[in-house]
């Protein structure tokens, strides 16, 4: 008999009922697990994860609202994650490299049961950055069209055509949009990656501007510039900022 502290406690996120309830009765099956929530979307499941620190994750990967990728990056790299999918290529491509494994619906027993020891032969293990696997599974050439960022228990998901710019502010990045400002853990360089470059440019090592804002362009000083937007703020351009400015304008 697994001793209870052995168990792995898991919490299951699928849109689908019949899909969460065919994952709960293979479990049963298997045996080794908690069960300790399941999800019906990925807000449920931001939410499910803050309160009860599960050791796994088992998480669908085309939800509504949220998808997987979306909902990793929601809850950190703290929880790791057996992505469930019944197809994309692109990210089974991520998920072998990145996951901790994935189950390509439908799995056997078998395949279920190789998964969870995988998730206990990883146990303490560090996961790896959420930015590399989400740009990894990104198709080569595509963008992201919203971004989403957790602020305490809400959800905020920022449509990239309503952000103003994003600035550097040590470990995280600022979103200015329509008049406020939204903190999310990451880098300026993977938000550089992630948008469109036809539309935002890294003016400056600790800003990227949504061309769409931009009124116009001032000397600031010799060999410095800086930018106005439409709402009147004012944004310092780099000498190569401002080259790669030029290029998309």
């Amino acid at each position: 008999m697994t001793a209870l502290s052995d168990l792995l406690r898991v919490v299951i996120v699928d849109d689908e009922e019949p899909a969460r309830l065919a994952l709960r009765h293979a479990l049963a099956v298997v045996g080794g697990v908690e069960i300790l929530a399941e999800c019906a979307n990925g807000f449920e499941a931001v939410r499910v994860v803050g309160e009860h620190k599960p050791d796994l994750l088992f998480l669908d990967v085309q939800m509504p609202k949220l998808d997987g990728f979306e909902v990793l990056e929601l809850v950190g790299q703290d929880v790791p994650v057996v992505f469930v999918t019944a197809y994309d290529e692109f990210a089974l491509r991520a998920f072998e490299v990145h996951a901790v494994d994935y189950l390509l619906k439908p799995f056997t027993d078998e395949r279920l049961r190789a998964a969870l020891q995988r998730a206990s032969d990883r146990r303490g293990a560090a996961p790896p950055p959420v930015g590399a696997l989400r740009a990894s599974a990104r198709p080569p050439g595509t963008s992201v069209d919203r971004i989403v960022i957790r602020d305490g228990a809400e959800v905020h998901v920022l449509p990239v055509g309503k952000i103003d710019y994003a600035e550097a502010q040590d470990d995280y990045v600022a979103f200015r949009a329509g008049g406020r400002s939204y903190l999310k853990e990451q880098t300026l360089t993977d938000v550089e990656a992630a948008l469109d470059p036809r539309r935002f440019v890294r003016v400056h090592r600790s800003y990227v501007l949504n061309i769409d804002r931009l009124a116009k362009v001032e000397l600031y000083a010799k060999d410095s510039r800086v930018a106005i937007l439409t709402d009147g703020t004012k944004l310092p351009i780099s000498r190569s900022g401002y080259q790669r400015l030029q290029r998309v304008l």
